[in-house]
C-alpha cells in the first residue's frame, strides 16, 4: 500500500482568502450592475455579446457563452452569445498566420458591430491579443467590458466598464470573476424575461 501524499496547501487559508475576496466585492455591485444593463440593452436590441480570454479565461468565456445560450436560472428564449477562443481552426490559422496577438482581434472585425458587446477577460489586464480584440472592438462601435485583477490597469483602460476583482492571486481573480459574471447572468435574465 502507497502512503498518502503530503498536502502542503493550507486549505483553511485558502477558503478564508477567498471569502475575503468575496467581501471585496461588494463595491463592485454597481460595476456589475452597469455591465449587466449594457449587455441587456444591447441583448434587448437584437446585438451579441461576444467574449474572449486566454487559458482559464478563455474557460470562462465559454461558460458564460454558455449561460446565455442556455440558460441561467430561468427559462427563456436563447440568447446570442459567443465565445471567441471556442474555434480552434481560427485560433491556429490566424495564430499562425499573424501571430497569437492577433487571434481574437482578427475575429472581432469579422464579427462585431456597433451595439454589440465585447467581454475581455484577463486576470493580469496584460494580455495583448485581449487588448488588441478590445482595440478592435471599439473601433467597430461595440461596448467593451473588462474583467481583471486588482493590477489590469491596461484592460481597465482599455474598457468601457472594467470589473477589477480586489486580488492579485490568479486563482481568487478567476473565482472572484466567475462569481460576478453569474450575478450579471442573473440581472440579464432578470430584465430582458421583464
Amino acid at each position: 500500500m502507497s502512503a498518502r501524499p503530503q498536502i502542503s496547501v493550507d486549505v483553511g487559508g485558502e477558503l478564508d482568502e477567498h471569502a475575503a475576496v468575496v467581501r471585496d466585492m461588494e463595491p463592485l455591485a454597481g460595476v456589475m450592475t452597469e455591465i449587466a444593463a449594457r449587455i441587456s440593452a444591447c441583448l434587448g436590441s437584437g446585438g451579441t455579446v461576444y467574449l474572449c480570454g486566454n487559458g482559464g479565461s478563455a474557460a470562462d468565456a465559454q461558460h458564460v457563452a454558455a449561460e446565455f445560450t442556455g440558460r441561467f436560472a430561468r427559462e427563456r428564449a436563447p440568447l446570442p452569445a459567443e465565445a471567441l477562443t471556442a474555434n480552434t481552426s481560427a485560433l491556429t490559422a490566424i495564430g499562425n498566420d499573424y501571430g497569437f496577438d492577433e487571434v481574437f482581434a482578427r475575429q472581432v472585425s469579422a464579427r462585431v458591430r456597433k451595439g454589440d458587446v465585447l467581454a475581455c477577460i484577463s486576470t493580469s489586464g496584460e494580455s495583448e491579443n485581449v487588448l488588441r480584440a478590445a482595440a478592435a472592438a471599439r473601433k467597430a462601435g461595440a461596448v467593451v467590458v473588462g474583467f481583471t485583477g486588482a493590477r489590469g490597469s491596461r484592460l481597465a483602460g482599455a474598457c468601457d466598464l472594467c470589473l477589477r476583482a480586489p486580488s492579485e492571486k490568479t486563482a481568487r481573480i478567476q473565482e472572484a470573476h466567475i462569481l460576478a459574471w453569474h450575478v450579471i447572468c442573473g440581472l440579464v435574465e432578470d430584465s430582458l424575461a421583464g
